[in-house]
């Protein structure tokens, strides 16, 4: 009887081993499928501040869609800026303000250029310029 005690014992302590090293490897896989899953979204993350201007700043777009219009037609003005405090376009068509990517409306009587300047934090500004074609 004794025997079948050890043996028993001997069985279960295997038996939770066995068990402890199966949860151990799912564990350690599961972590680095994490980890890995985890360095792409870094990564990812990376390339669209990236994209966006970064730490850069700038003035990242600014166009006029449809470039060529009919008088009375409208036309949008859209730009988008990184790092920027502020923003002023002139001609002044609508309120402007910072944003990664904007559009406002324009209907202008004439063929008309429109800059945008941008200003950061420290004072330093950049100007871009669009121009919508009237005919």
């Amino acid at each position: 009887m004794r025997l079948y005690w050890i043996g028993s014992a001997i069985a279960i302590c295997l038996a939770l081993a066995y068990l402890g090293w199966v949860f151990h490897s799912r564990w350690q896989r599961d972590r680095k499928i994490e980890e890995r899953l985890a360095a792409q979204r870094q990564a990812q993350a990376k390339q669209a501040y990236e994209g966006m201007g970064g730490n850069k700043f700038q003035i990242v777009a600014f166009y006029a869609s449809p470039a060529v219009v009919r008088r009375g037609e409208e036309s949008m003005l859209c730009y988008g800026v990184s790092n920027a405090k502020s923003v002023t376009l002139e001609p002044p068509a609508d309120a402007v303000w910072p944003a990664q990517e904007r559009c406002l409306n324009v209907t202008p009587s004439k063929t008309t250029t429109y800059t945008l300047t941008a200003t950061d934090a420290a004072g330093h500004a950049t100007s871009s310029t669009a121009v919508v074609e009237v005919h």
